[in-house]
C-alpha cells in the first residue's frame, strides 16, 4: 500500500513540477515580449460611430507570418469572447476578462481569412486575421466571428483603407 502512495505522490509532484515549468516559461516569454512589442493602443474615449460590428472569439495575436508564435505580453495571449467594432479611424477590440485594445487604421497592413492561429485550428477560412504594425513589430490578430458571413464586409472595408492610405501617400 505504501508503494502505491509513494508512486501516486511522485506522479503528482512531477505533474506540479511540469505545471510550474510551463508557468515559468510563459512568464519569461511575457517579459521578453514586453520589451520587444510596444503596448497596444487603448480604445479612444470617443471612437465615433461603429461602421461594422461582430461578436465572437478573440483567438490570439501572433507575430506576423508565424501563426504559432503567440504574443503573451499584456494579456494579448488570452483567448476570450470579444466584440470587434470597425470605426472610421480603427478597429476596437473589446475582450471579456482581458484588456481591450485599438488597432489604428493607419497601422493595418493586411486582412485575410485563415484556418488557424496559436494552437487553434478551425475550418478553412474560419478566422478573420488583421495584420498590423505595433511600433516596428508586425502582428497578426485573429478573430473567430459568430457569423463568418460578416468576413467579406470586414475584408472589403479594411482593404479599402489600405488602398486609401497607399493612394494618399
Amino acid at each position: 500500500m505504501s508503494d502505491r502512495i509513494l508512486l501516486t505522490l511522485a506522479v503528482f509532484v512531477f505533474f506540479l513540477f511540469c505545471v510550474f515549468l510551463m508557468w515559468r516559461g510563459w512568464r519569461r516569454k511575457s517579459r521578453t515580449q514586453s520589451v520587444q512589442v510596444p503596448p497596444f493602443a487603448e480604445i479612444p474615449a470617443e471612437p465615433g460611430e461603429a461602421l461594422l460590428e461582430s461578436t465572437g472569439l478573440y483567438v490570439s495575436t501572433t507575430t506576423a507570418g508565424h501563426w504559432q508564435d503567440r504574443v503573451v505580453t499584456r494579456g494579448a495571449g488570452l483567448r476570450t469572447g470579444a466584440v470587434w467594432r470597425l470605426h472610421e479611424d480603427g478597429v476596437a477590440i473589446e475582450r471579456g476578462g482581458a484588456p481591450d485594445f485599438w488597432i489604428p487604421r493607419s497601422a493595418i497592413t493586411g486582412v485575410r481569412k485563415d484556418k488557424g492561429m496559436a494552437g487553434k485550428v478551425m475550418g478553412i477560412d474560419a478566422l478573420l486575421v488583421i495584420t498590423w504594425l505595433a511600433g516596428d513589430v508586425e502582428l497578426d490578430t485573429g478573430f473567430r466571428g459568430d457569423d463568418v458571413d460578416d468576413y467579406p464586409q470586414w475584408i472589403e472595408a479594411l482593404q479599402d483603407t489600405r488602398n486609401d492610405i497607399k493612394g494618399g501617400a
